[in-house]
């Protein structure tokens, strides 16, 4: 008898919905899998048949076979046991075969028929609701991710049994249907300005850059506070919006990062790789590509230490998702595109040893090794980089001042007008930030006076900016008059805008 039930199968960070397809004949007893299965999905078999059994069914005599469509695209993963263990009851006639088909069913079974939680579940959840299915059958574990999508109604079950009842008709109190209210307000212990003694200039290019969606580079000695810094950026950061919390679910879920238990990813990330990380750790890759550093901190902060410590080839990788907001991998498995929009800051030494140019203490670096040091940061991928701070060690008097400094609360209000008065403006263009402005565009929504324009010319004349340069200078000027509730663009702007470019003396693009 044939069968068909519906899963999940996850491609980059979607999903798609697969087709199983049940049949049972005559013959030697045996079961087998095909449409291009991994080893996890092949070594189900004997997880299905335990469960089946455990759970007081019969499983299906005769041979077996469980076929996977559309049969081209490789199954990778264990979301599938829900589904094939549904088909085969319905093969022998223990359930309805109409009914199953109604649902879309993920997650592993085990032995004894309790259900665990799968990665992935909210790209599977909107893939069901996309695909036309009003229902969807999911482990416990994964309600909450699963409730995150409207229209569509979940049922969470602990069990093969209860699937089977839900299946039956009787899975009334199983169900789950809205969305989730999420509460996008709780802040990562990620400490406050109000600790960072000094540092006015590095404060306010921060802040700029959170308010635009900058990215920043900061250049100092050694104990300065660079980290100290960038680390604080996420507390200034505006709380996320609904749509960019389901947006850096999905990529968590999918890397299988939300835990045991998979919960909302509410606040903005914050990633921070160390500088021996790979390429492919840092944009994503493998065999079977999966998210990266950059995909990680979507909407959120990537925090390069030591960005001089990186080799030069793992650094040119950031180019084009700096400027395309996303990263393709194309591998012979399939070519997946996953987000990259995120704020970089970037912390490094003047030199190898750090103290280059610092009163009062002895720099052993010669020319030849400042030159290769800071060799690693190519022109390209500098000129991406909007804000070039130069931060210097605290004086004493600056550390012992009793003044109250200026908290993350006060700076993050600010920082919030700024964002509403940058969607009100953008809200044509599709982006919610004035560094995500299409260069196409940028002469239109950063549109720049006689006297702005004056003061860029001589830049350009002298050679020190490059065409990518002079439109992000643009867009930095724009979220600085945002910032001072400007509606246009001043040549004061301009002049903080250009202070911030080749601040490490090493480039000036």
């Amino acid at each position: 008898m044939l069968a068909l039930a519906f899963s999940a199968a996850i491609a980059g960070i979607d999903a798609h919905v697969v087709r199983v397809e049940t049949d049972s004949a005559a013959g030697v007893p045996a079961f087998a899998i095909v449409g291009l299965p991994d080893r996890a999905l092949n070594e189900s078999r004997e997880r299905i048949r335990a469960a089946i059994v455990n759970s007081g069914f019969g499983f299906p005599p005769g041979r077996l076979l469980v076929n996977l469509a559309p049969a081209g695209m490789r199954k990778m993963g264990v979301a599938f046991d829900l589904a094939i263990a549904l088909a085969l009851l319905a093969t022998d006639e223990q359930v309805a075969a109409a009914a199953i088909r109604e649902y879309v069913a993920c997650g592993e079974v085990a032995l004894d028929g309790s259900l665990r939680a799968v990665p992935g579940m909210l790209a599977m959840t909107l893939a069901a609701k996309r695909a036309g299915f009003a229902r969807i059958i999911v482990p416990e574990a994964n309600r909450d991710e699963a409730a995150l999508v409207d229209g569509i109604d979940v049922y969470a079950v602990p069990t093969l049994a209860d699937a089977i009842a839900v299946v039956l008709g009787n899975g009334a109190k199983f169900r789950r249907r809205g969305v989730t209210v999420l509460d996008t307000s709780d802040r990562a212990a990620c400490g406050d300005f109000a600790d960072v003694k000094g540092q006015t200039l590095a404060k306010r290019a921060l802040e700029i850059a959170a308010a635009g969606g900058h990215n920043v580079v900061l250049v100092g000695p050694p104990g300065c506070g660079k980290t100290m810094l960038a680390r604080r950026v996420p507390s200034i950061l505006p709380a996320m919006t609904t749509a960019e919390a389901l947006d850096v679910t999905k990529v968590y879920s999918v890397a299988g990062l939300l835990g045991a238990r998979p919960r909302v990813v509410s606040t903005r990330p914050f990633r921070a790789p160390h500088h021996t990380a790979s390429r492919v750790s840092l944009v994503g890759g493998g065999s079977q590509p999966r998210p990266g550093e950059i995909s990680l901190a979507q909407h959120g902060v990537l925090y390069l230490d030591e960005l001089g410590e990186f080799t030069r080839s793992t650094l040119e990788v950031l180019r084009q998702p700096l400027e395309e907001g996303t990263v393709t991998i194309a591998r012979a498995a399939g070519t997946h595109t996953f987000p990259a929009r995120f704020t970089l800051v970037a912390s490094m030494n003047p030199c190898p040893c750090g103290f280059r140019g610092v009163r009062g203490s002895d720099c052993r670096c010669n020319d030849m090794a400042v030159q290769k040091y800071l060799a690693k940061l190519s022109g390209p991928l500098l000129d991406r980089i909007d804000l070039h701070v130069s931060v210097s060690r605290v004086s004493f008097d600056e550390l012992v001042q009793r003044g109250a400094a200026e908290t993350s609360a006060t700076i993050r209000a600010r920082v919030e007008l700024a964002r509403e008065r940058q969607l009100a403006r953008l809200r044509d263009a599709r982006v919610s930030t004035n560094a995500a402005i299409p260069a196409a565009d940028v002469r239109q929504l950063c549109p720049l006076d006689v006297e702005p324009l004056a003061l860029l010319e001589s830049a350009v004349t002298r050679g020190t900016l490059s065409a990518r340069a002079f439109d992000r200078i643009a867009r930095v000027a724009r979220t600085i008059a945002d910032l001072s509730g400007s509606e246009r663009i001043v040549r004061e702007h301009v002049a903080e805008a250009l202070l911030y470019r080749g601040a490490d003396g090493s480039r000036t693009a």
